[in-house]
């Protein structure tokens, strides 16, 4: 803080000035995913090799934002691979015929919190294939490390969220045990993309469980093994 002396005929005043604050960061806004379509086979792909394809990532224009970060999850094999970019779309290189994830984070001035945008999943059309597995299956409940009280009857709610861009899905096989998810407890037959089962547990144990869709044409996807704990 500056003080500011002025003298007038003997009287003395004091000024105070202040340089302004500087002004709060604003947080970005959340991007609008536009392409590859969510739940879609991604047919657009240019031609790379006989394994991989360039794939356009486009999305709208976030408020406030200054660059983004583009997530992709192979859902086949987990594994995640970020990129980024200045503008609202990117061209990235992924193999064909897999499943994949992603969504784009907005990366706004220091001091601010990137935002993140919805998740989608596409199928990445491969070479002279005509039917593709479902999308590995979505675990909701129980979510893995939980602990889950069971009700009064010892039942707990299995749910899970499945999709499948041939609408083809037949059955899912659900795996349930105490030790590593491997043993098939019970199937059922296909009804909705959403699906829930209530099954009896045992109490102060822990489970792990997963959940195989197969389709009618023998395609399958599994959803990747859970594990919970029950009081």
């Amino acid at each position: 803080m500056k003080k500011i002396v002025l003298l007038f005929g003997g009287l003395i005043l004091l000024m105070s000035s202040c340089a302004p604050d500087d002004p709060i960061p604003v947080e970005p806004g959340i991007a609008i995913l536009i392409s590859p379509a969510n739940d879609e086979t991604c047919l657009d792909g240019a031609f790379i090799n006989d394994t991989q394809s360039n794939v356009e990532f486009s999305w709208s224009e976030a408020s406030n934002a200054l660059s983004y970060e583009v997530v992709v999850t192979n859902l086949l094999s987990q594994s995640d691979q970020t990129f980024t970019s200045i503008t609202n779309q990117t061209t990235l290189a992924l193999t064909k015929a897999e499943p994949y994830s992603w969504y784009v984070k907005s990366i706004g001035q220091e001091g601010t919190t990137p935002s993140e945008s919805d998740q989608w999943k596409f199928y990445l059309a491969g070479e002279g294939t005509v039917n593709y597995a479902p999308f590995p299956s979505e675990l909701i409940s129980p979510r893995s490390g939980a602990n889950v009280v069971p009700d009064i009857n010892n039942l707990v709610i299995f749910s899970w969220n499945t999709t499948d861009v041939d609408d083809d899905i037949e059955i899912f096989e659900l795996y349930l045990d105490q030790i590593d998810g491997s043993k098939l407890f019970t199937t059922l037959d296909y009804q909705s993309n959403k699906t829930s089962i209530e099954l009896e547990v045992e109490n102060n144990v822990t489970y792990y469980w997963k959940v195989i869709a197969i389709d009618a044409n023998g395609n399958q996807s599994s959803s990747g093994v859970y594990a919970f704990r029950t009081n």
